[in-house]
């Protein structure tokens, strides 16, 4: 017997003719569903409902007119496919009806070479696959990784890899000629034009070194070990982002050598926690993969999520966070009201916000050790733990070897082949700036960094202009390398091999998918630099070449088997008097951090990921609103913002929220430092 010819789902009228949709339908800017490919499997409405937690996708309709469309909102409005995780959907779809707008019949899977790597946006580690074909990456897919990511990922980490396929993309080092304006030239001349000048502007001053938090770990040693042997200095800090010296100190004490097995916080830890505490940090936005095993957890019944924020973020809500109330600035005391809390069975995980909170990092410490909690420091960058480890800060050198240590400055010297390092403890970035711009640095190494995400974008800017000889390394043309001495360009992740170490402590490695000679890793430059300054007999040179003799060099050095140093005592808290309010003005504290998509530089180049951003709004309380009405302008000590107000319903009196970088140079460059005072004018509508 053989099966019916025709459907009986097909009447009269249309019998024998094949269903169709129009097609596609876009779900979001990044996302496409042919209805027609479509077998409701229902995976995609499990991962929306299940993983993110995000309304965006779901079945309609019912029987044989049921299909997958976009959620509607329980104000019956289509709320379109919001979730900063949604590419996951194109992925886990078994017959393609769910497609990228950005590879959509690009290419045929079978037409690309696949290359394992790890994602280079935060600082989680997560696995990806680079699929690429004739040299050009085409898309990019969730690795499994059941340790770390899982098989999930970021719409960040998926879709933003345009960056470094750009026009903008250096392809050749340059220098700056006699009538003042950069010029092509070999490597081999870049090296010696860099050399020079480095070698005068130390005689002159010394040199500084800001490396940023976006570098292999095998090119952060490179760095620490370029400033101590060839330049002669500590005066060396990853952190292009406001700091202190208690968040070094913290870091030298409390993060360094710490990871899986050696007494670190892993993200298993997170689900068998039964609390976890979220100071100063977002998950959602800055740690997407720790959000989601948040996630996993809470909806299991094992954990308890504790936040102490200004006010109940979308993610939170996710997590069924409990929020403690906290102005920016009180997370101290905040930590200290939960200590009775927490124990031994409890994991407290602190960003890199804390860093400009007096106390804050010293009470999580101290938390942490009087209950037996697990305590965790999560960056945002993907290259700023392995900077600690590689020693690129003013107080450590590689292994967490504390510069001010005799021991430990021998050990280094002697693997180095060299007689001595520099005993005192160097400048941070802050201080480098403010060194530079008073003349008592003459020469800057700089890595990645863009004067916007600094502590005082005005105050960077003055310092590159200041400097007698800047050496700029960068994979794209940026406002540095427009004004550096000599430009090199550097690989991107996708042209390199080299090793991330994630917030765990996990050693991330990935061997590069594409060959590129018009770029080099950035320890290849520097061992070039180093071999020429060492001719002019100034310092020595690095001693290795390549990436894997660099991993070579850092696993013979080791870890520093000495006592950790103690968390140094705080300085003195100060505050920053606001300006007097404008009549009819409003004075409130200035709550602040950066949305997993917004105007980051390494999201250039994807105009369907950037339409996927939320929409910059200020969050203000209902008496705030009620005030000021719809638009408001904020006013700090930098300049004004002008932004649509939303209310936050349980948002702290006396405090408005708003993204760090979503708008104009972003809230540092345009507006006020995160905690200071800003005030609110506008008009009721």
């Amino acid at each position: 017997m053989t099966a019916r010819g025709e459907s009986r789902f097909s009447d009269d009228r249309n019998r024998g003719v094949k269903r169709t949709f129009p097609k596609p339908i876009n779900l979001s800017p990044t996302v496409l569903l042919d209805r027609e490919r479509c077998i409701v499997c229902q995976r995609c409405t499990r991962f929306a409902d299940e993983i993110a937690g995000d309304p965006f996708i779901e079945l309609l309709e019912r029987g044989a007119q049921q299909q997958i469309g976009i959620s509607i909102s329980s104000t019956g409005d289509a709320s379109g496919f919001t979730s900063y995780f949604s590419g996951n959907v194109i992925q886990i779809c078994p017959v393609g009806a769910l497609t990228s707008e950005q590879y959509r019949f690009r290419s045929r899977p079978f037409d690309l070479v696949s290359t394992p790597g790890v994602a280079e946006h935060d600082g989680c580690g997560s696995a990806i696959r680079i699929d690429h074909r004739r040299g050009k990456v085409l898309r990019r897919q969730s690795g499994n990784d059941p340790a770390v990511n899982e098989e999930w990922i970021t719409d960040k980490d998926r879709f933003a890899f345009a960056y470094a396929q750009g026009d903008d993309r250096l392809t050749y080092p340059q220098v700056r000629d006699d009538d003042g304006s950069l010029r092509p030239a070999s490597w081999p001349e870049a090296f010696t034009v860099a050399a020079r000048g480095l070698a005068a502007a130390k005689q002159a001053g010394g040199v500084g070194v800001l490396t940023g938090g976006r570098l292999s770990v095998e090119d952060a040693y490179a760095y620490s070990k370029f400033a101590r042997v060839a330049l002669g200095t500590n005066d060396i800090d990853f952190r292009a982002r406001p700091l202190s010296a208690e968040e070094a100190s913290f870091l030298a004490s409390s993060v360094a050598l710490t990871g899986p097995g050696a007494g670190g916080v892993t993200y298993d830890d997170l689900e068998s926690a039964t609390k976890v505490v979220l100071v100063g940090l977002e998950p959602e936005d800055e740690a997407g993969a720790i959000f989601l095993r948040l996630r996993k957890s809470v909806l299991a019944g094992g954990t308890e999520v504790i936040s102490l924020a200004p006010y109940t973020t979308r993610g939170l809500r996710k997590v069924s966070a409990r929020v403690v109330p906290t102005v920016p600035g009180d997370e101290a005391a905040g930590l200290d009201d939960l200590a009775g809390e927490l124990d031994a069975s409890c994991v407290v995980l602190v960003g890199e916000r804390l860093a400009t909170i007096p106390g804050a990092l010293s009470a999580a410490a101290a938390v942490a050790a009087s209950t037996g909690a697990r305590l965790a420091w999560v960056p945002r960058r993907a290259g700023d733990r392995g900077a600690v480890e590689a020693g690129c800060l003013p107080n450590l050198l590689p292994g967490g070897r504390p510069v001010a240590e005799a021991g430990a400055r021998i050990d280094v010297a002697a693997a180095w082949g060299v007689d001595a390092l520099p005993e005192a403890e160097g400048r941070d970035a802050d201080a480098i700036v403010a060194a530079l711009g008073a003349g008592e640095l003459d020469g800057l190494v700089i890595a990645g960094v863009d004067p916007d995400d600094t502590a005082d974008p005005a105050a960077t800017r003055a310092a590159i202009a200041a400097s007698g000889f800047v050496v700029a390394f960068d994979v794209r043309s940026t406002e540095v390398t427009d004004v550096a001495d000599v430009v090199f360009p550097v690989a991107p992740t996708t042209d390199k091999s080299g090793t991330f170490v994630n917030w765990e402590g996990r050693v991330r490695p990935w061997e590069a998918a594409l060959r590129n000679p018009a770029s080099l890793p950035e320890l290849r430059a520097l061992v070039g630099i180093s071999e020429e300054l060492a001719q002019l007999g100034q310092g020595s040179p690095l001693g290795f070449r390549t990436v894997d003799e660099a991993r070579a060099e850092m696993a013979q050095l080791g870890p520093w088997d000495g006592a950790r140093p103690a968390l140094a005592p705080l300085a003195k808290k100060t505050t920053k008097k606001a300006a007097k309010a404008p009549k009819g003005g409003v004075t409130v504290a200035l709550a602040t951090w950066k949305q997993l998509l917004d105007n980051g530089s390494l999201q250039d180049g994807d105009k369907y990921l950037k339409a996927t951003a939320r929409t910059p709004v200020a969050l203000v309380t209902r008496a705030v609103y009620d005030a000021h009405g719809p638009t408001i302008t904020l006013t700090g000590d930098r300049g004004s913002v002008t932004l649509p107000a939303e209310i936050a319903d349980d948002l702290v009196d006396g405090v408005v929220w708003v993204p760090a970088n979503s708008v104009g140079n972003g809230v540092l460059a345009d507006l006020a430092s995160p905690g200071t005072a800003v005030t609110i004018t506008g008009g009721a509508s």
